[in-house]
Formats: C-alpha cells, sequence, structure tokens
C-alpha cells in the first residue's frame, strides 16, 4: 500500500523532499499557506520589476544537481545558471576589493591591498579543503544520537571541527590584516552570527565560494524553488497553494496523524514532513501539553539568529556596478556587537546590496534595474518598534550607501519600493522573533543537540529546513532534505522487511 506523505510548507526544504519522495512512489502532497512556492525563497514583481526575497547567493549547485540526478532530472532543464567569476566587491573605509574565484586574480588583489598575504590565500584553501573533505560526512548524514559522534565519520572530522576557536581565530591562523580577515569571515552572517561567536567549523562557508564559485540562476536565485515545485508535481506530488495549516493532528501516543488546514479541511497522512520554521511550528501548530524539550518556554530559552532589514528598489537607471556590494560599518565589531549583544540599531550599519540586473537584464524593464538592499539588525527578541523604526533606518540604510559606495542619487531614481522589516518577517513569513536564519548555529545547537530530522518529540514527524540538522543556507538545508527523506524511506523499507519477516 502507497504510504501518504503530507509536506508543510514549500520552500526549498519542502519541495526537495517532496521531488525524492514522490520519485520513490510515495504520495505526496505539500501544503503552502502562501500563494507561491518558494517561502524565504520565493520572489515577487512590482511595477515590471523582479526581487528575490531571501536568498540571492547560489553556490555549491552540485547538490541541487545530485537531488535532480537522484529523481531522474537534470537541474539544467530547469534552470539556467550563470557564475559570476568577480563573486562580490568588499567596501571598506579606504578601499573596495574584488573578490575573485580564481586564485590568481584573487591573490592579485591581496597582492595589491593587503600586501604579504597571499601565501595565507593559499594556505587556507588547502587547509579549508581537507577539513571540508572531513566534514562533509557529517553534513550528509543524520546527527541525532549522542553515538554518532562515536562513528568513525565523526572521530576523523573532530580534529578538523577547530573546537574552541571562532571563526575569526581560525582567519587569524591565515591572514595579518583585518579587513582580509573579515572578508572571510562576513559570510558567518549567512548564519545570522557574529564571527567572533561562530564556530570555527564554519571557515567552510567562504571556502565554498572560492573552490565552488557563486551563481545566479537567470530569474534570480527563487528559480530554483520554482524549478524543484515544476519537477515534483511531474513525479506525482501535489502543491496546494493558499492552505496554511492551522494545528497538528496528534493522537495520546504523540503520533501525529495530519493536521487541520485554516480553511477546516482536515488532512490525513501516514508521514508529516515540516517545512516551517520549527520554533514558530511548536509553539503554534502544536495545541496542548504534547511538547517538552521544544515547548514555547524552552524554546524562548534558545539562542537565535539576528534578523534582517530589507529594502527593494526599482530604479530608472542602470548602475554598472558588480552584481555584489557588501558594504562594512567602520568598525564593523561594534556593528556586529549592537546586532547581536546589545541589540541596538547601528548608526553605522553593515549592507549588501544586489544588483542584479548588471548580469540578467529580465530583471528590470529595459534601461533600468532592480536593486535589493539587506541590512542585518537585531531580531524581534530586542523589542525593537519598527512601526517607529522602520523609516528612519531606511533613511540611515540609503545614507550610508551614498556615502560609501557608488550607488550614487538612489533617491532620484526610485520607481518603486518594498521594505521587509523584522516584524513582516515574523508576521508575514512565520519567522519565529523575526530570526531570518533560525535557531543560532552554536555547537550547543549544532548535530545532535539541533532539533532532529527525525522530529524526537512527535511519532510519524520529520523536519526539513535550517532549523534541523545540518542547518541554514540553501546547500544545507537542501542536504536536509535528502537526509530526513532517506531516514524516512529506510525506516519504511525496514518495517515492510519486518513486518514480511513476521508474516513469513
Amino acid at each position: 500500500m502507497t504510504r501518504s506523505i503530507a509536506i508543510i510548507g514549500a520552500g526549498p526544504g519542502g519541495l526537495a523532499a517532496a521531488m525524492l519522495l514522490a520519485s520513490k512512489g510515495y504520495k505526496v502532497n505539500v501544503y503552502e499557506k502562501h500563494p507561491f512556492v518558494g517561502g524565504r525563497n520565493s520572489s515577487f514583481t512590482m511595477n515590471g520589476y523582479t526581487f528575490d526575497v531571501g536568498p540571492t547567493f547560489l553556490s555549491m549547485p552540485e547538490i541541487a544537481e545530485e537531488i535532480f540526478q537522484e529523481t531522474g532530472k537534470n537541474l539544467h532543464d530547469y534552470v539556467d545558471l550563470i557564475e559570476l567569476p568577480m563573486m562580490y566587491e568588499l567596501v571598506f573605509k579606504d578601499k573596495k576589493v574584488k573578490m575573485y574565484r580564481d586564485p590568481e586574480k584573487m591573490k592579485a588583489q591581496i597582492k595589491k591591498y593587503f600586501p604579504g598575504d597571499e601565501s595565507g590565500y593559499d594556505r587556507f584553501m588547502d587547509d579549508t579543503r581537507k577539513k571540508m573533505d572531513a566534514l562533509r560526512p557529517i553534513l550528509q548524514n543524520k546527527m541525532d544520537r549522542y553515538t554518532d559522534y562515536l562513528s568513525l565519520r565523526v572521530l576523523k572530522a573532530l580534529p578538523q571541527l577547530s573546537l574552541g576557536k571562532s571563526l575569526y581565530d581560525v582567519l587569524s591562523n591565515y591572514f595579518e590584516h583585518e579587513e582580509l580577515k573579515l572578508g572571510f569571515t562576513f559570510q558567518a552572517k549567512y548564519l545570522g552570527m557574529s564571527p567572533w561567536e561562530c564556530p570555527g567549523a564554519f571557515s567552510i562557508l567562504s571556502f565554498m565560494e572560492h573552490e565552488y564559485g557563486i551563481f545566479h540562476p537567470k530569474g534570480g536565485v527563487n528559480q530554483l524553488s520554482k524549478a524543484m515545485a515544476k519537477a515534483a508535481e511531474e513525479l506525482g506530488a501535489k502543491i496546494h497553494l493558499g492552505n496554511g495549516v492551522k494545528q497538528l493532528h496528534i493522537d495520546s501516543q504523540k503520533i501525529v496523524t495530519g493536521f487541520e488546514l485554516e480553511t477546516g479541511v482536515h488532512v490525513e497522512a501516514d508521514e508529516v514532513v515540516i517545512n516551517g520554521d520549527v520554533s514558530h511550528v511548536m509553539t503554534n501548530l502544536v495545541k496542548g501539553n504534547h511538547l517538552k524539550k521544544f515547548s514555547e518556554p524552552q524554546l524562548n530559552k534558545k539562542k537565535y539568529s539576528c534578523s534582517t532589514f530589507m529594502i527593494y528598489l526599482g530604479v530608472d537607471k542602470v548602475y554598472d556596478l558588480p552584481h555584489h556590494t557588501i558594504s562594512f560599518a567602520d568598525d564593523y565589531k561594534k556593528n556586529v556587537e549592537e546586532i547581536m549583544q546589545t541589540q541596538l540599531l547601528s548608526e553605522d550599519p553593515s549592507i549588501y546590496i544586489q544588483n542584479a540586473s548588471v548580469t540578467d537584464p529580465t530583471l528590470a524593464p529595459a534601461g533600468k534595474s532592480a536593486l535589493y538592499i539587506l541590512a542585518p539588525v537585531p531580531n524581534n527578541l530586542s523589542g525593537l518598534d519598527w512601526e517607529k523604526q522602520e523609516q528612519t533606518f531606511r533613511e540611515l540604510v540609503l545614507d550610508s550607501i551614498e556615502a560609501k559606495t557608488e550607488f550614487k542619487n538612489l533617491r532620484d531614481h526610485i520607481e518603486a519600493e518594498r521594505i521587509i522589516s523584522p516584524k513582516h518577517w515574523e508576521m508575514d513569513f512565520n519567522v519565529f522573533k523575526g530570526a531570518t536564519f533560525s535557531m543560532g548555529h552554536q555547537l550547543t545547537q549544532m548535530m545532535a543537540l539541533r532539533p532532529h530530522n527525525k522530529f524526537e518529540e512527535l511519532e510519524h514527524t520529520w523536519l526539513v529546513g535550517g532549523g534541523t540538522h545540518p542547518g541554514s543556507g540553501l546547500p544545507t538545508i537542501l542536504e536536509s532534505a535528502r537526509i530526513t527523506s532517506n531516514l524516512l524511506m529506510n525506516e519504511k523499507r525496514n518495517h515492510v522487511r519486518n513486518e514480511s519477516g513476521e508474516a513469513g
């Protein structure tokens, strides 16, 4: 008998799981509250301009390629990937540094702006290549029992985990110049963390960019979710948009048997895969006293990532500037401490600008540009009143861009604008406390200490996405879908095998 799988959320994790499970013959239904797929990996249009809502960097596309291959599909039949040889430009107080994938071009930039650190780049790449090889099995396999730490693959990886060292500490082993260290540690922001707090193992983040490159799918990174949705439906999955979930159905044995939709419709399923923000789901969709470890009081004690303040601008000119620009606060460490510790709005924020129209003219009308602006800010545990702060902070961000970058006279060219503040992330996208990058990635909340792919407090319940192992970011979210799907399928195969043995 075909087992039925109900997936809550059509984000990239849920869609990848839908592909993998449907390709193996499971009856898969995906329920999404929004009228579009992708969640934070979706898109929207304004006045002819197209914007990614969330992720704009696509690295390690081979993980997506592998998932498509495992389902008999070819990613490149669905998505047109454009590599960015000059990955991004870093804007500091007195210099603008271009970061290249090509090692010789990268070392030329280091020699020009940070003389003496060229050899550190080679050592970093060589050492981190070994680290990546050692960590890959951890990132691709379940980690839900302490005994998993005793497996041969983990014991081999332990020396590479840089235990007791922060990401900043690790890069200090390779570079003398402070700004160059920031160029290889700002990626901690992909996890919503500080380089001075982020575990040293995450030096693999910048390595992945320099080793495997950064890509732009034509039409935006949102095209990945749209491609997975199309492929999942071709494989037999059904995607139900505009169908948010109100609450899980949980029996007295803590078995999840399905859920109730916001429309009042009841959905039954043999297995439920949750792609929603884990903390939001457990505090909003689980009614009653079913949870201990992940009850609301316990979840409120967890550490969460920062949030992001987003400005999406349609402007009536083309800026012949890099696809990706990162403008650093003059005192970056102070800026990070304000975001993560004192939870204040910085007077000098660090800002990321995506100018994707320079690569992909499909995103804006001819002669115009779609600009995506992101400033990391405290999450909603800060108590900041965004209704009062939104316009003030908008002006501060635009002022900073005008002063530090070549995106001049922005205000004179704006034709369309949208802002997403931490309040919007929480209210409109169901992001717990507006923590855009989910639960923090401290070692106390990683691997077996993170919510498990097979959720430990409810039966027949599985997790995918940034809130479970291995963590946030598109590549790791796709890995979470692969880990969870394989666990679910292996468990069902073993169950069938045992039943067959008993029957025999």
